[in-house]
């Protein structure tokens, strides 16, 4: 019997690097050692990826993932032929090539509820195609959340034993300040604490990040800190969770990185990116917890100025299927 996890992978916007990236990362045989990968995408699409990237690859279009044969130099793959191939355009916006992702996304999600797929790993999609599609949804997390029925998904960011959690995401700072209330850090922190243990750490240690400088020197300059964050981190540490907190937001992802840490509950988008990019950019993954199966995913956009050339680098998506693989046992012990 194979054990490897089965990865459902998301070829990402037809138009963008995504399926040049998966060339790439399925002609690296270091991946079939860790999964079984299957592809969602579009076969005329990865041939003409084939051709832009020199990979020379065996396609094998299957209806469902029994059928896969799971072995490097084949690149078994789910086809969904719904892009026109004489009107697609590398590196442009285009309603098609929206409505395309989106398909290669919804058809990933189905096979992960049927448990047809350990977990799903996604390529790069443009939110301006998805608009142009007329598909409602700002970006992936949004899209798992509302075809799962999963409120409020959250995402963590993985970057060689760093992980990062985010309190808010796509809002404007000032919106973001605003979310910063007692009730929602401490909504979080039992959440990701979750999240970690079903990632199969025990007792994670979990710390959150101040906002203000200093974390506002109690209030001294900024108040949310003392209003808000502190009497959740008490809180929750009244009802047992390993968390601390406020710490300043310039040291607190370093001490992470060292381990003092499992995880820091960022407070805002940048905050949090900045932190894991300047780490190490080309190796951050997103990971989307609380949904029904795990989903990772590459943390960097369609590259569209480079789309079709060849030069794109598949180290992010190969890194986001590994930490995929990586979990995928633990996950369903805790489902």
């Amino acid at each position: 019997m194979d054990t490897r996890p089965l990865i459902g992978i998301t070829m990402g916007d037809p138009a963008s690097i995504g399926p040049e990236i998966a060339a790439k990362a399925l002609a690296n045989p270091e991946i079939y050692a860790l999964c079984r990968p299957l592809l969602i995408g579009d076969s005329r699409v990865m041939a003409r990826a084939f051709e832009a990237t020199g990979v020379k690859l065996n396609l094998n279009p299957v209806a469902t993932p029994a059928e896969g044969k799971y072995a490097h130099g084949t690149v078994d793959l789910i086809d969904l032929p719904v892009v026109d191939m004489d009107t697609l355009q590398w590196g442009q916006v285009q309603a098609q090539a929206g409505a395309a992702a989106f398909a290669y996304i919804k058809r990933s999600i189905e096979l992960a509820l049927e448990g047809a797929v350990d977990a799903v790993t996604t390529g790069p999609i443009n939110k301006e195609a998805l608009k142009a599609a007329r598909i409602d949804f700002i970006g992936h997390t949004e899209i798992f959340g509302e075809l799962t029925g999963s409120h409020d998904p959250l995402t963590m960011f993985e970057t060689r034993g760093l992980r990062i959690f985010f309190l808010t995401r796509h809002v404007s700072l000032a919106q973001a300040c605003r979310m910063i209330t007692r009730d929602r850090v401490l909504d979080y922190i039992r959440r990701c604490t979750a999240a970690l243990e079903q990632l199969g750490l025990v007792r994670p240690k979990l710390a959150v990040a101040g906002l203000n400088p200093h974390c506002g020197e109690h209030g001294l300059f900024g108040d949310e800190e003392v209003r808000e964050i502190e009497p959740a981190v008490q809180q929750a540490q009244a009802e047992g969770y390993n968390v601390s907190g406020p710490h300043p937001a310039d040291s607190v992802f370093w001490h992470a990185a060292q381990g003092r840490f499992d995880a820091v509950l960022s407070l805002y988008h940048d905050q949090g990116h900045i932190a894991a990019k300047m780490y190490d950019f080309e190796r951050t993954v997103s990971i989307t917890a609380g949904l029904p199966f795990l989903r990772s995913s590459v943390d960097h956009g369609t590259a569209f100025d480079i789309a079709g050339t060849g030069r794109a680098s598949a180290v992010s998506l190969e890194e986001a299927i590994r930490v995929g693989a990586k979990y995928a046992a633990a996950f369903r012990r805790t489902r």
